[in-house]
């Protein structure tokens, strides 16, 4: 068995004070906190696609940058089997209890579909077989319908029929092999689901087409006894001009138009929630309060920038806004984080793998203290709960239980007259979050 991180030792927590770059300085996998540990609160997972199939392109620079000993392996089976090998050392010298992968991740594509599954079945094979020593699961897995020419045009949106039959298969497949390998997840990344014009897109027979897909799925879940999770993650505009899966909200009224929403939730990626004009938060808030969080792809994007940078997640004031959500539904069931993220172009050596999870491990760590503080306190909460109070008693209360209508509220308001209002005292609560943040 190779060996592909030589020179990295298992990962180990040493503290705030430590200044070794490959240790943990936040994140102690066996620290309790409310009853459950670190690992237990946050369930990292390693990205399969960016860590091991990532070659450090960008829009400017399409040849790759990495330096990765396994890219020496010319055969395209071999080179599979042996990033099987890394993922699973990658994953054990972290600590990290989970991975993720795209179904074309891990195995290449061949000439025909037949090919390639037989292809996929010899990975899933080795993958099995590598997981009977190893406490390393999968968290999820997906289908890449938008790589392949094929899918120009989408893969359930698409034009074209065979084209939807053939994603369908390929879904198909997947969901079998996440299945086979325990994995609590499945994840339906749209890619391609979406337009450049309306000048040829018949949008509706479109949405039609991507709910009777979503559903034939939903069904094919039931059909072969898969207990995971079924998972859609919103994107605003990667690569298409309109996404149809733009956001949290679009995709909720996707769900309820079309009765998804009781078998489907949200896997929720930091940048893309920025890039379609929200907070982290914001995307996390609204799937929560609507029982539609289900699991979370950590990364963050950079501002100046206008497309999915896919950084790792290093802002602590976002990390702990992120995990007060994650608290407040009660923690992850079978969603975990996932860090769907990837070095720079510039940082191509194999240790800069290391130190980016490391960089998001602690910030997720920290976050979670924090948040965790806040959550115990509940001052935040105090406020809301008294800043609308109003609603719980007299007409606030008539307004919430459906007992009054507008003539009813007109004439209660030629009564009282001219409402009161309070200040919402946005500065004060940010200086309190930094403090929270800065350590009270």
């Amino acid at each position: 068995m190779s060996e592909y991180f030589k020179n990295v030792s298992k990962i180990q927590y040493e503290g705030p004070k430590s200044d070794n770059p490959l240790a943990y300085k936040f994140y102690n996998p066996d620290e309790k906190i409310n009853g459950k540990t670190m690992k237990e609160h946050l369930r990292f997972a390693v990205a399969y696609w960016h860590t091991f199939q990532g070659k450090g392109a960008d829009p400017f620079g399409l040849d790759g940058s990495v330096v990765r000993s396994w890219d020496e392996i010319g055969d395209a089976m071999d080179l599979a089997k042996a990033k099987v090998e890394a993922n699973f050392e990658f994953c054990e010298k972290l600590g990290v209890p989970f991975f993720c992968f795209h179904d074309r991740d891990i195995a290449p594509e061949a000439e025909t579909l037949k090919e390639t599954n037989k292809r996929l079945d010899v990975i899933v094979a080795a993958i099995k077989d590598r997981m009977k020593n190893s406490d390393v699961k999968l968290l999820w897995g997906t289908t890449n319908a938008f790589s392949n020419r094929r899918f120009t045009h989408g893969a359930s949106t698409s034009c074209n029929a065979a084209v939807f039959a053939y994603a369908a298969a390929q879904v198909k497949k997947a969901m079998e092999i996440t299945m086979e390998l325990g994995g609590q997840n499945y994840v339906f990344w749209g890619g391609r689901e979406g337009y450049e014009t309306l000048l040829n897109t018949d949008m509706k027979l479109e949405l039609d087409n991507l709910a009777r897909f979503l559903q034939m799925a939903v069904d094919y879940k039931k059909e072969i006894g898969f207990d995971g999770q079924l998972l859609i993650e919103p994107k605003p505009k990667e690569p298409t001009k309109h996404q149809y899966d733009f956001d949290t909200a679009t995709v909720l009224g996707f769900f309820r138009a079309n009765g998804l929403e009781k078998h489907i939730k949200m896997n929720i990626e930091a940048n893309h929630a920025t890039l379609a004009g929200h907070t982290f938060q914001h995307d996390l808030q609204l799937a929560r309060i609507n029982n539609a969080l289900g699991s979370i792809d950590a990364n963050q994007g950079d501002y100046l920038l206008g497309w999915d940078t896919d950084q790792f997640p290093t802002n602590i004031y976002d990390t702990t806004l992120a995990m007060l959500e994650v608290i407040k539904m009660g923690g992850f069931t079978k969603g975990g984080l996932n860090f769907d993220a990837k070095v720079r172009r510039a940082s191509f050596e194999p240790a800069d793998l290391f130190y980016g999870h490391i960089a998001g491990m602690d910030a997720f760590a920290q976050g979670l203290r924090i948040a965790s503080r806040i959550s115990e306190d509940g001052v935040f909460d105090k406020f809301i709960s008294e800043r609308y109070a109003i609603f719980n008693t007299g007409i606030g209360k008539d307004i919430v239980d459906g007992k009054v209508g507008f003539k009813e509220l007109e004439a209660y308001t030629l009564e009282n007259g001219e409402p009161e209002i309070s200040s919402g005292r946005q500065e004060m609560l940010e200086a309190l979050l930094n403090q929270y943040l800065l350590g009270k």
